[in-house]
C-alpha cells in the first residue's frame, strides 16, 4: 500500500517526486509510503532543447534530464520507490483506495498523481470520463486534459503538468509537479500550509 503513488516519469512526476521525498525528515511525512512509476516514452522530453530555462546550461536535452532526475531521486531519497519498466493499464477505486494494474503487477495507493503526457495516445482506462479537448493547445494537435479543479480530479486523486491543462513548457510541467507534492504535504500536515526548503548552512 502506497501513502502516494505518481504514475509519469517526466517532468511533472519527477519533480512531484523529489518534492515529496524531500519531506522524509518531517514528522508527518517519514513514515509515508512514496512510489513513482517512471514511465516515459510518451514524455516530450525525449526530443527537447532546452536553451530557454533558468538554471539549466543551454543546448541541455530532455533526454538528459530524464536520466539525471531519475539518478536525483535514487541519489537524495532512495525511499522513493521507482518502478520501471512498467505502463499502467487501468486505475479504479473501491472503498476510498485506488487500485493500479499496470502490464506486469497491480499496485494499490491512497492517493494517486496522473503525471503523464497529454495527448490522445494516453489509454488510461477508469480515467475517460475525465478527458477533454485541451484548453491551452490548437485543437487540430488532438491534445487533451483531465478535467480538474487546481490539479484536484477528485478526492485524492491529482493531476500534473500538460495533462492537468497547462502549457507544454517545461518550467511550467515541473513547477505543476511541485505544486501538487505540497498540496499532499499539506493533507499529510493535517491541513497547515506546508513547502519544503533546503537553505545553506551559515
Amino acid at each position: 500500500m502506497y501513502n502516494a503513488l505518481i504514475i509519469g516519469g517526466g517532468a511533472a512526476g519527477l519533480s512531484c517526486a523529489l518534492v515529496l521525498g524531500s519531506a522524509k525528515n518531517k514528522s508527518f511525512a517519514k513514515d509515508k509510503r512514496i512510489g513513482i512509476i517512471t514511465h516515459q516514452k510518451t514524455s516530450h522530453l525525449q526530443t527537447a532543447l532546452f536553451n530557454n530555462v533558468l538554471g539549466l546550461t543551454p543546448e541541455t536535452t530532455g533526454i538528459s534530464i530524464l536520466k539525471s532526475g531519475k539518478k536525483q531521486l535514487t541519489n537524495l531519497y532512495p525511499h522513493v520507490n521507482q518502478i520501471e519498466n512498467e505502463k499502467v493499464l487501468e486505475l479504479s477505486k473501491s472503498e476510498g483506495i485506488f487500485k493500479i494494474k499496470t502490464n506486469k503487477n497491480t499496485y494499490m495507493a491512497k492517493i494517486v498523481v496522473i503525471a503523464v503526457g497529454y495527448t490522445n495516445l494516453m489509454t488510461i482506462k477508469g480515467l475517460e470520463h475525465h478527458m477533454e479537448p485541451h484548453p491551452r493547445t490548437a485543437i487540430e494537435k488532438n491534445r487533451i486534459w483531465l478535467k480538474n479543479t487546481d490539479h484536484l480530479i477528485e478526492e485524492n486523486l491529482y493531476v500534473a503538468g500538460t495533462l492537468a491543462g497547462w502549457r507544454s513548457q517545461f518550467a511550467i510541467a515541473s513547477g505543476s509537479g511541485s505544486h501538487v507534492a505540497t498540496d499532499i504535504l499539506t493533507l499529510w500536515n493535517g491541513g497547515k500550509d506546508t513547502k519544503v526548503h533546503d537553505k545553506v548552512q551559515a
